[in-house]
C-alpha cells in the first residue's frame, strides 16, 4: 500500500519510481495526478465539513443565549441552520466515505515501487533477470544424471517407477493434480522435514503450523486481494452464513413484526480462501499489532500445502508436477525494521540456497527485473536449479523483500527502542523451498540409467536408510 503523504511530497519522485514498472512506463504520471486528485477532494471536503462542524457548535451554543434573551425569532433561525448543518455535515460525511473508499481502492491497485536500477535492473520480462554470478552453484561431484545419455522427465521417471500417477488423481480433481506413491510419497515428507530441520536447528527459524483459509483482509494485507482473485480457490463457509440468517430471524422476533426485516449480507464475513503460499498466514501473525524493536528480526518457517488456480497458465506445463493446484512448500517469512530487511534478504536468499547445496544440486540466482517481479516486492531472487530431464533451470524459490508496503496494509507496525513514535515494519517471504519441485529436481538429476533414483545422502536419514528407489 503506498503512503499518500509520500506522493503528495515528492510526487516527480513517485512517478520516476513507478514508471519502473513496464505496465506503468508511461503511465504512470497520469496514475499519480489522478491519485492526487482524489486526495484533494477528500482534503477540501474535510476542511468544510470541519468548518461545519465548528459553525453547528457554535450555532447550537448561541441557541441557549437566544432563549435566555427571549428572542425567540432568533432561536429558532439558529435553530434552522442547525437542522441544515446536521443535514449538511450528515450527507458530507457519506461523501467522505466514498472519496476515502475511492482513494483506497486506487492506491491498493497498485503495485509496490523497485528499489533504484542499481539494485533491480528495468526489464520487461524474465528475458531480462540478471544472474548473480557469486551466488551460482555447481555439484563439484559428479551426478548419475551426468552418465545418463538421454535424461528423461520426471514424471516420465515417476510414471515408470509406478509411483506417480497423473491419472488417477485426474478422475478425482480434475489436471493439474497427482497421486505420489510409496518412495516417493516418503521423499515428499522427508524432503519437508529435512528443510525444516535445517531452517528451524541450523537458521534459527521458529516453526509454525499456520490456518490454511483466511478472510478477505488477510489476503489483502499481502497483496494477493483484490487484484490476483481469479488465481486463488475460495470456500463458504455454511456456519457463518447461518449465523447471519439466524440474526436476521432474531430481529424480525424482537420487532414483533410480520414484515421481514431486510438485512445486508457481505460475502466476505463467511468466505474463506484457501492460501497461494504460507506467506499469507505467516505474515499476517503480526497484522494490527505494534511489535517492541527488541522482537525483530521476526523469523518463522511453515511447512503447508498451498493452492493456487493457475489462470494465467492454461498450455503451460501441462504435464508433471511443475505447475500444480495444489503442492506442498516450506516457506520462510522474516519480520525486521527497515534499516534490517536488505541484509535479511540476503540472509533468507542464503537459507533457500543451502538447502539445494545440502542436496548437490546445481543451480543459479538470478534478480528479477522489474517487469518479472512480484506485486508486492521492491527487490527478489529468483533461485533456479537445473533440471537435466528439460535442459534448463527452473524456478524453485523467490525470496522476496517487500519493504513497508505489506505492513501498511497490514497495519503491522513496531516502536524503536527508546521512542515514542511507532514506525512500519518490513516483511520479507521466500521459498525454503518448493517441497514438489525440490522433488522433482532430485528425480531428474539423480536418475540412473536403469530408470532407478540414487537417494541424495542428507536424505538418506528420512528415508529410513533408503539409499536408491527402484521400481518393485
Amino acid at each position: 500500500m503506498h503512503d499518500i503523504k509520500a506522493i503528495r511530497d515528492d510526487q516527480a519522485a513517485w512517478v520516476a519510481a513507478l514508471s519502473r514498472r513496464p505496465a506503468y512506463r508511461t503511465e504512470a504520471a497520469a496514475v499519480a495526478a489522478d491519485l492526487l486528485a482524489k486526495d484533494k477532494a477528500l482534503r477540501d471536503l474535510l476542511t468544510e465539513l470541519q468548518a461545519k462542524q465548528a459553525r453547528r457548535n457554535e450555532a447550537s451554543k448561541a441557541i441557549g443565549k437566544a432563549k435566555a434573551q427571549k428572542d425567540e425569532a432568533q432561536a429558532q433561525a439558529l435553530m434552522a441552520e442547525v437542522a441544515h448543518l446536521k443535514d449538511e455535515i450528515q450527507a458530507g460525511e457519506d461523501e467522505e466515505r466514498k472519496l476515502q473508499a475511492a482513494l483506497k481502492n486506487a492506491l491498493a491497485a497498485l503495485p509496490n515501487l523497485p528499489l533504484p536500477e542499481e539494485q533491480v535492473p528495468y526489464g520487461e520480462d524474465e528475458e531480462h533477470n540478471v544472474p548473480v554470478e557469486a551466488r551460482a552453484f555447481k555439484n563439484p561431484n559428479k551426478l548419475p544424471a551426468e552418465a545418463v545419455n538421454q535424461p528423461k522427465e520426471h514424471f516420465e521417471l515417476g510414471e515408470a517407477l509406478g509411483m506417480m500417477d497423473f491419472e488417477r488423481a485426474a478422475k478425482v480433481s480434475g489436471a493439474r493434480f497427482v497421486y505420489l506413491t510409496r518412495s516417493l510419497a516418503r521423499m515428499e515428507r522427508a524432503l519437508a522435514a529435512f528443510m525444516l530441520d535445517l531452517h528451524t536447528d541450523h537458521f534459527g527459524y521458529t516453526e509454525v503450523v499456520p490456518p490454511l483459509m483466511g478472510r478477505d483482509d488477510a489476503f489483502f494485507g499481502t497483496g494477493q486481494l483484490p487484484k490476483f482473485e481469479e488465481d486463488l480457490f475460495q470456500t463458504q463457509t455454511r456456519e457463518d452464513f447461518m449465523r447471519l440468517v439466524a440474526e436476521a430471524g432474531r430481529l424480525q422476533q424482537v420487532s414483533g413484526s410480520d414484515v421481514p426485516i431486510p438485512i445486508s449480507i457481505d460475502p466476505s464475513q463467511f468466505r474463506r480462501w484457501l492460501i497461494p503460499t504460507a506467506e499469507v498466514p505467516l505474515t499476517n501473525y503480526v497484522r494490527e499489532e505494534i511489535l517492541d524493536e527488541a522482537q525483530l528480526p521476526f523469523r518463522v518457517t511453515a511447512h503447508t500445502p498451498c493452492f493456487r488456480a493457475e489462470a494465467g497458465a492454461a498450455g503451460k506445463d501441462t504435464r508433471g508436477m511443475i505447475r500444480m493446484h495444489q503442492f506442498s512448500k516450506v516457506e520462510l517469512v522474516s519480520i525486521t525494521t527497515p534499516e534490517q530487511s536488505a541484509a535479511e534478504h540476503e540472509r533468507m536468499t542464503d537459507c533457500a540456497q543451502e538447502v539445494l547445496k545440502r542436496l548437490g544440486l546445481t543451480h543459479r540466482v538470478v534478480t528479477l527485473c522489474t517487469g518479472d517481479m512480484g506485486f508486492s516486492a521492491q527487490k527478489t531472487y529468483d533461485i533456479e536449479v537445473w533440471l537435466p530431464g528439460q535442459n534448463r533451470f527452473r524456478e524453485i524459490s523467490s525470496c522476496s523483500n517487500c519493504g513497508d508496503f505489506q505492513a501498511r496494509r497490514m497495519n503491522a507496525r513496531y516502536r524503536p527502542k527508546d521512542a515514542k513514535a511507532t514506525r512500519y515494519v518490513h516483511t520479507l517471504n521466500g521459498s525454503g523451498l518448493a517441497v514438489g519441485r525440490t522433488l522433482v529436481a532430485i528425480l531428474e538429476n539423480y536418475q540412473n540409467a536403469d530408470g532407478s533414483i540414487t537417494v541424495p545422502e542428507v536424505l538418506r536419514p528420512y528415508m529410513g536408510g533408503l539409499q536408491r528407489i527402484e521400481a518393485k
